[in-house]
């Protein structure tokens, strides 16, 4: 088995971030492209183009809007239930 070196905790709020921006941008811009071109050899030329424009918005958008979303949730959900509080 190959070890692989784990970053630090102190980069997860910068890790969950990229790796959701390349799933959902990955996801909704294949299903955008196939629908605007159909499954053609135009869609596997603009794809790439497509999804990368896509993330160098979401990335960033993701990181500042992050805060924002984590204090709405707070105040939808339920803070867990500990035991002696």
């Amino acid at each position: 088995m190959i070890a692989v070196r784990k970053l630090p905790a102190r980069y997860a709020p910068v890790v969950m971030p990229f790796v959701l921006s390349i799933l959902m941008t990955a996801v909704v811009s294949v299903i955008s492209t196939l629908r605007s071109l159909g499954a053609t050899p135009a869609f596997i030329a603009t794809w790439p183009d497509a999804w990368a424009l896509s993330w160098l918005v979401a990335f960033p958008t993701l990181l500042m809007v992050l805060p924002l979303v984590r204090r709405i949730v707070a105040c939808v959900v339920a803070a867990p239930w500990q035991p002696g509080r």
